[in-house]
């Protein structure tokens, strides 16, 4: 009569707990997503932000991350979250080292069992980076560009994926240097490289101030402004705010800086045969870069470091701009922003007219890893 009782248990009791489950909604998550990549708060850890909507609004929710290579018999244990809970939705943090891909499996529970799981494949601690400026930190270049590492994301504003051109976020249908420059990080540091491109291909520096700043003159497209009277133009503010936006849905102090590509636009524009009403001098781009600057850490609320290109390059016959040149260098000088590449040095050899061609591509990506990895070393050693 027990082993009878005991058989009709085991066979009633996964019925009920079937039942039950099926009373509640899934547990589903908004982050991580996979290939998601967040950025590491020191040499060795990172946080994992955990956010969806819970089955129940009793349900606890716990976590754990698996390895790669994990097999079922050398499973971590999991690990209760603190959870901020309104309503259905709920938000907790996790604890991990850095380096990835690894799993991510969240499971909410009550005291009568488990309700329901879900898990991530691919989630990574590593270094976010921003990218944003006109067409040379988007997707023109000549050829798309693969990572060959397999460790370099990319985020749209709304998923994650393997970072092979074309990155999304940004125009252009073609190559960038984003996958060079994610697989040489990867190379150097050892985890996983998250890339948020933003640029927009022909916009000048105009363009990205915040929505209301009032400039001077039109920009040579005539795009991103709007008359407000004679000799007076207020800026529409779409780009800063998609790039606003992106760090926004990174998370509070989610990426480690921002990559700012941009000055041909707005170089020689006179020179090149456009209204020479709508040129702007070196002065006015350091006075509007210095805007952007200060405002793009306000809206986030830290002081995002930057890094500028030295960038004016137009064709053979006018490679390089003195005054944009000198105007670039002084936000270096100042310590507006942190020094990037020289890519006026990258001549027609790496390029097909303003756009880089493959070989241009893979250097542009190297100048980048080369200015920033120094600088990064040195973060790292601060926050061991």
């Amino acid at each position: 009569m027990k082993s009878l009782t005991l058989s009709i248990f085991s066979v009633l009791v996964p019925v009920v707990f079937q039942a039950r489950a099926a009373e509640f909604a899934p547990l589903t998550l908004d982050s991580p997503l996979d290939y998601q990549v967040f950025q590491r708060d020191s040499r060795e850890h990172g946080t994992i932000r955990i956010a969806g909507k819970l089955p129940a609004p009793d349900a606890k929710i716990e976590a754990r991350i698996v390895e790669a290579k994990s097999n079922a018999e050398n499973q971590p244990e999991w690990k209760p979250l603190a959870a901020k809970i309104s309503e259905s939705d709920f938000s907790a943090e996790l604890h991990g080292d850095a380096g990835g891909w690894f799993g991510l499996e969240v499971r909410a529970i009550r005291n009568d069992g488990t309700l329901t799981s879900t898990s991530v494949d691919h989630v990574g601690i590593g270094e976010v980076f921003v990218v944003a400026g006109q067409s040379n930190s988007a997707n023109h270049g000549s050829e798309k560009q693969l990572t060959q590492t397999g460790l370099v994301a990319a985020f749209s504003g709304t998923k994650w994926q393997l970072a092979s051109d074309p990155q999304p976020g940004a125009t252009g249908a073609g190559g960038s240097f984003m996958p060079a420059f994610g697989d040489l990080m990867v190379t150097r540091f050892h985890v996983p490289i998250g890339i948020v491109a933003v640029g927009v291909g022909s916009t000048s520096v105009r363009e990205w101030l915040p929505k209301g700043e009032r400039v001077q003159q039109e920009t040579t497209t005539g795009n991103g402004l709007r008359s407000v009277g004679p000799g007076e133009w207020e800026v529409i503010g779409d780009h800063f705010a998609n790039l606003s936006s992106r760090i926004t849905a990174c998370g509070p102090r989610g990426i480690r800086a921002i990559l700012w590509h941009q000055g041909e636009s707005d170089a020689g524009q006179a020179r090149s045969g456009y209204p020479a009403d709508r040129q702007i001098s070196g002065e006015q781009y350091c006075i509007y870069m210095e805007k952007l600057i200060h405002a793009t850490s306000k809206h986030a609320g830290w002081e995002i470091p930057w890094f500028t290109a030295r960038v004016s390059y137009h064709s053979e016959n006018d490679p390089s701009d003195d005054e944009f040149r000198a105007a670039q260098k002084s936000l270096w000088d100042r310590g507006v922003s942190h020094v990037g590449p020289d890519t006026d040095a990258l001549r027609a050899e790496y390029r097909t007219g303003v756009h880089f061609n493959a070989l241009g591509l893979q250097l542009h990506g190297r100048l980048w890893a080369e200015s920033i990895s120094p600088w990064l070393e040195k973060q790292l050693a601060t926050t061991r």
